[in-house]
Protein backbone atom coordinates (compact mmCIF):
# COMPACT_ATOMS: atom_id res chain seq x y z
CA UNK A 1 0.00 0.00 0.00
CA UNK A 2 2.97 2.22 0.56
CA UNK A 3 3.72 1.94 -2.89
CA UNK A 4 0.24 3.36 -3.87
CA UNK A 5 0.92 5.81 -1.67
CA UNK A 6 4.36 7.05 -3.14
CA UNK A 7 2.69 7.03 -6.84
CA UNK A 8 0.11 9.64 -6.16
CA UNK A 9 1.75 13.31 -6.72
CA UNK A 10 1.45 14.46 -3.12
CA UNK A 11 -0.56 12.28 -1.32
CA UNK A 12 1.41 13.13 2.20
CA UNK A 13 0.57 16.45 1.90
CA UNK A 14 -2.94 16.15 1.08
CA UNK A 15 -5.86 16.64 3.71
CA UNK A 16 -6.50 13.68 5.99
CA UNK A 17 -9.97 13.55 4.20
CA UNK A 18 -8.54 12.83 0.95
CA UNK A 19 -6.02 10.53 1.87
CA UNK A 20 -8.91 8.69 3.57
CA UNK A 21 -10.65 8.68 0.26
CA UNK A 22 -7.32 7.95 -1.64
CA UNK A 23 -7.32 4.51 0.73
CA UNK A 24 -10.70 3.87 0.52
CA UNK A 25 -10.20 3.78 -2.99
CA UNK A 26 -6.84 1.64 -2.92
CA UNK A 27 -9.02 -1.06 -0.69
CA UNK A 28 -11.97 -1.34 -2.92
CA UNK A 29 -10.51 -1.10 -6.24
CA UNK A 30 -6.67 -2.94 -6.00
CA UNK A 31 -7.49 -5.02 -2.94
CA UNK A 32 -11.02 -5.84 -4.27
CA UNK A 33 -12.46 -5.16 -0.58
CA UNK A 34 -16.42 -4.62 -0.71
CA UNK A 35 -16.82 -2.27 2.19
CA UNK A 36 -14.08 -1.19 5.21
CA UNK A 37 -14.48 0.23 9.00
CA UNK A 38 -12.42 2.51 11.40
CA UNK A 39 -9.77 -0.72 11.87
CA UNK A 40 -9.27 -0.83 8.49
CA UNK A 41 -8.97 2.25 7.67
CA UNK A 42 -6.59 2.74 11.04
CA UNK A 43 -4.17 -0.26 9.48
CA UNK A 44 -4.41 1.63 6.12
CA UNK A 45 -3.10 4.61 7.27
CA UNK A 46 0.05 2.57 9.40
CA UNK A 47 0.97 1.36 6.26
CA UNK A 48 1.27 4.38 4.22
CA UNK A 49 3.49 5.73 7.29
CA UNK A 50 0.90 8.38 8.58
CA UNK A 51 -1.20 9.01 11.54
CA UNK A 52 -4.64 8.18 11.41
CA UNK A 53 -6.74 10.70 11.94
CA UNK A 54 -10.00 10.15 14.27
CA UNK A 55 -11.10 7.55 11.72
CA UNK A 56 -14.26 6.38 13.75
CA UNK A 57 -15.64 10.42 13.34
CA UNK A 58 -14.26 10.84 9.93
CA UNK A 59 -15.93 8.06 8.74
CA UNK A 60 -19.69 9.02 10.19
CA UNK A 61 -18.56 12.77 9.00
CA UNK A 62 -18.52 11.51 5.65
CA UNK A 63 -21.02 9.35 5.25
CA UNK A 64 -23.78 12.14 6.66
CA UNK A 65 -22.48 15.25 4.14
CA UNK A 66 -24.46 15.95 1.29
CA UNK A 67 -24.08 14.96 -1.14
CA UNK A 68 -22.53 11.44 0.73
CA UNK A 69 -18.93 10.69 -0.13
CA UNK A 70 -19.05 7.72 1.80
CA UNK A 71 -21.84 5.13 2.20
CA UNK A 72 -22.65 2.05 4.73
CA UNK A 73 -22.20 -1.41 3.41
CA UNK A 74 -21.35 -4.89 4.65
CA UNK A 75 -21.11 -3.29 8.80
CA UNK A 76 -18.83 -0.73 7.37
CA UNK A 77 -18.20 1.89 4.15
CA UNK A 78 -17.46 2.21 0.76
CA UNK A 79 -17.16 5.09 -1.56
CA UNK A 80 -20.45 6.63 -2.90
CA UNK A 81 -20.71 6.23 -6.57
CA UNK A 82 -19.44 9.51 -7.73
CA UNK A 83 -16.77 9.40 -5.73
CA UNK A 84 -15.61 5.98 -7.04
CA UNK A 85 -15.82 6.85 -10.28
CA UNK A 86 -14.02 9.99 -10.23
CA UNK A 87 -11.11 8.32 -8.51
CA UNK A 88 -11.71 5.77 -11.38
CA UNK A 89 -10.90 8.08 -13.54
CA UNK A 90 -8.23 10.06 -11.97
CA UNK A 91 -6.16 7.02 -10.65
CA UNK A 92 -7.46 3.67 -11.79
CA UNK A 93 -6.92 5.26 -15.83
CA UNK A 94 -3.61 4.64 -15.00
CA UNK A 95 -3.27 1.42 -15.05
CA UNK A 96 0.63 1.50 -14.15
CA UNK A 97 -0.04 2.78 -10.84
CA UNK A 98 -2.54 0.40 -10.08
CA UNK A 99 -0.52 -2.85 -10.77
CA UNK A 100 2.68 -1.36 -10.39
CA UNK A 101 1.08 -0.33 -6.45
CA UNK A 102 -0.63 -3.31 -5.67
CA UNK A 103 2.69 -5.66 -7.65
CA UNK A 104 4.49 -4.00 -4.77
CA UNK A 105 2.48 -4.00 -1.93
CA UNK A 106 2.45 -7.86 -2.52
CA UNK A 107 5.56 -8.68 -3.31
CA UNK A 108 7.83 -9.27 -0.84
CA UNK A 109 5.40 -11.63 0.72
CA UNK A 110 5.64 -13.94 -2.65
CA UNK A 111 9.27 -14.02 -2.65
CA UNK A 112 9.73 -17.40 -0.94
CA UNK A 113 13.77 -16.70 0.14
CA UNK A 114 14.11 -14.26 2.60
CA UNK A 115 17.71 -12.98 1.29
CA UNK A 116 15.80 -12.11 -1.90
CA UNK A 117 12.88 -10.65 -0.10
CA UNK A 118 15.14 -8.03 1.98
CA UNK A 119 17.03 -7.26 -1.39
CA UNK A 120 14.03 -7.12 -3.10
CA UNK A 121 12.58 -4.36 0.30
CA UNK A 122 15.82 -2.03 -0.70
CA UNK A 123 15.11 -2.26 -4.28
CA UNK A 124 11.34 -1.41 -3.59
CA UNK A 125 12.46 1.80 -1.17
CA UNK A 126 14.23 3.10 -4.13
CA UNK A 127 11.24 3.10 -5.96
CA UNK A 128 9.52 4.78 -3.88
CA UNK A 129 11.59 7.73 -3.37
CA UNK A 130 12.11 7.96 -6.96
CA UNK A 131 15.56 6.58 -7.23
CA UNK A 132 14.48 5.08 -10.51
CA UNK A 133 18.27 4.04 -11.48
CA UNK A 134 18.71 2.50 -8.54
CA UNK A 135 15.56 0.40 -8.48
CA UNK A 136 16.11 -0.70 -11.55
CA UNK A 137 19.85 -1.69 -11.37
CA UNK A 138 18.89 -3.61 -7.88
CA UNK A 139 15.81 -5.38 -9.66
CA UNK A 140 18.28 -6.76 -12.22
CA UNK A 141 20.37 -7.72 -9.67
CA UNK A 142 17.83 -9.80 -8.54
CA UNK A 143 16.07 -10.97 -11.21
CA UNK A 144 19.86 -12.55 -12.62
CA UNK A 145 21.22 -13.76 -9.23
CA UNK A 146 17.71 -15.40 -9.39
CA UNK A 147 18.57 -17.27 -12.66
CA UNK A 148 22.03 -17.90 -11.30
CA UNK A 149 20.50 -20.05 -8.37
CA UNK A 150 17.88 -21.33 -10.21
CA UNK A 151 20.10 -23.29 -12.65
CA UNK A 152 22.18 -23.93 -9.71
CA UNK A 153 19.35 -25.83 -8.39
CA UNK A 154 19.24 -28.90 -10.93
CA UNK A 155 21.69 -30.86 -12.08
CA UNK A 156 19.61 -31.84 -15.49
CA UNK A 157 19.50 -28.09 -16.07
CA UNK A 158 22.70 -27.64 -14.90
CA UNK A 159 24.07 -30.54 -17.34
CA UNK A 160 21.92 -28.40 -20.52
CA UNK A 161 23.57 -25.60 -19.79
CA UNK A 162 27.33 -26.98 -19.62
CA UNK A 163 26.19 -28.86 -22.84
CA UNK A 164 25.02 -25.64 -24.55
CA UNK A 165 28.39 -23.70 -23.80
CA UNK A 166 30.65 -25.11 -26.32
CA UNK A 167 27.38 -24.45 -29.18
CA UNK A 168 26.81 -20.85 -28.55
CA UNK A 169 30.87 -19.84 -27.49
CA UNK A 170 33.08 -22.75 -29.74
CA UNK A 171 35.91 -20.93 -27.74
CA UNK A 172 34.85 -21.03 -24.18
CA UNK A 173 36.35 -23.88 -22.25
CA UNK A 174 34.42 -23.20 -18.86
CA UNK A 175 31.74 -24.87 -17.34
CA UNK A 176 29.24 -24.13 -14.41
CA UNK A 177 29.47 -26.64 -11.17
CA UNK A 178 29.01 -23.73 -8.70
CA UNK A 179 28.25 -20.13 -8.40
CA UNK A 180 31.53 -18.87 -8.29
CA UNK A 181 31.88 -20.55 -11.95
CA UNK A 182 29.94 -17.83 -13.23
CA UNK A 183 32.49 -15.02 -13.09
CA UNK A 184 34.01 -16.29 -16.00
CA UNK A 185 30.76 -15.35 -18.06
CA UNK A 186 29.32 -12.22 -18.92
CA UNK A 187 25.41 -11.92 -18.23
CA UNK A 188 24.81 -11.53 -21.53
CA UNK A 189 26.70 -15.32 -22.61
CA UNK A 190 24.80 -16.59 -19.90
CA UNK A 191 21.40 -15.89 -21.02
CA UNK A 192 22.84 -16.50 -24.61
CA UNK A 193 23.51 -20.33 -23.55
CA UNK A 194 20.26 -20.47 -21.64
CA UNK A 195 18.44 -19.43 -25.53
CA UNK A 196 20.68 -22.05 -26.85
CA UNK A 197 20.09 -24.88 -23.92
CA UNK A 198 16.35 -23.94 -24.71
CA UNK A 199 16.07 -23.73 -20.57
CA UNK A 200 13.80 -20.37 -21.30
CA UNK A 201 11.53 -19.50 -23.12
CA UNK A 202 11.72 -17.11 -25.77
CA UNK A 203 9.78 -14.43 -24.02
CA UNK A 204 11.79 -14.94 -21.33
CA UNK A 205 15.28 -14.63 -22.85
CA UNK A 206 13.72 -11.38 -24.86
CA UNK A 207 13.07 -9.90 -21.52
CA UNK A 208 16.33 -11.00 -19.73
CA UNK A 209 18.14 -9.06 -22.78
CA UNK A 210 15.98 -5.92 -22.92
CA UNK A 211 16.47 -5.61 -19.33
CA UNK A 212 20.25 -5.87 -19.09
CA UNK A 213 19.95 -3.34 -21.71
CA UNK A 214 18.63 -0.99 -19.76
CA UNK A 215 20.38 -1.76 -16.81
CA UNK A 216 23.76 -1.10 -18.85
CA UNK A 217 21.81 1.97 -19.73
CA UNK A 218 20.93 3.64 -16.57
CA UNK A 219 23.89 2.13 -14.57
CA UNK A 220 26.07 4.72 -15.36
CA UNK A 221 26.43 8.78 -15.43
CA UNK A 222 24.68 10.13 -18.34
CA UNK A 223 22.40 12.52 -19.55
CA UNK A 224 19.33 10.42 -20.19
CA UNK A 225 15.99 11.05 -18.33
CA UNK A 226 14.57 7.58 -16.28
CA UNK A 227 11.68 7.74 -15.47
CA UNK A 228 8.81 6.02 -13.61
CA UNK A 229 6.99 4.64 -16.58
CA UNK A 230 10.78 2.84 -16.93
CA UNK A 231 11.24 1.35 -13.54
CA UNK A 232 7.61 0.22 -13.70
CA UNK A 233 8.27 -1.74 -16.98
CA UNK A 234 11.48 -3.09 -15.41
CA UNK A 235 10.25 -4.09 -11.76
CA UNK A 236 6.92 -6.04 -13.41
CA UNK A 237 8.83 -8.07 -15.97
CA UNK A 238 11.90 -9.67 -14.10
CA UNK A 239 10.16 -10.38 -10.65
CA UNK A 240 6.84 -11.80 -12.75
CA UNK A 241 8.49 -13.41 -15.30
CA UNK A 242 11.90 -14.55 -13.97
CA UNK A 243 11.93 -14.53 -10.05
CA UNK A 244 8.31 -15.74 -9.58
CA UNK A 245 8.24 -17.15 -12.46
CA UNK A 246 11.71 -19.77 -12.21
CA UNK A 247 11.05 -21.43 -8.97
CA UNK A 248 13.57 -24.44 -7.75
Amino acid sequence: MSGFADSVSGFYSKSAVDQLLLLGWYLEAVEGKASFNSTTMRTAFEQVGVDPPNVTQYLDRLAKKKPPQLVKAGGGYKLAGSVRRSYDTKIGGNPSVVAVSKLLSDLPSKVPSLAERDFLVEALNCYKVKAYRAAIVMVWNLAYDHLMEWLLADQARLDKFNAAVPKRFPKKNDTISTRDDFEEFKESEVIAVCRTARLLGKNVVEILESKLKRRNTVAHPSTIVVTQAQADDAITDLVNNVVLALSP
